[in-house]
């Protein structure tokens, strides 16, 4: 196996686990935002993550949280 061989698996297995983990759903938002309006404040990692959270609990089919 060689060094490009290993680089590849390893960029594969970086981009499963950003998409299982939903740390690739920012990028996603950052491009899309730009991509509508270059002139429009983006959010940050923070900001968008609680209202992430807000959105999910907020949603009745998700259930609730209990802690």
């Amino acid at each position: 196996m060689t060094v490009a061989d290993v680089r590849r698996v390893a960029g594969r297995i970086r981009w499963y686990v950003r998409e299982l983990t939903g740390e690739a759903t920012y990028d996603r938002y950052v491009a899309h935002a730009k991509a509508h309006d270059p002139e429009a404040q983006v959010m940050t990692r923070r900001a968008f993550e609680r209202s992430r959270t807000d959105a999910r609990e907020a949603d009745p089919r998700e259930g609730f949280r209990c802690c």
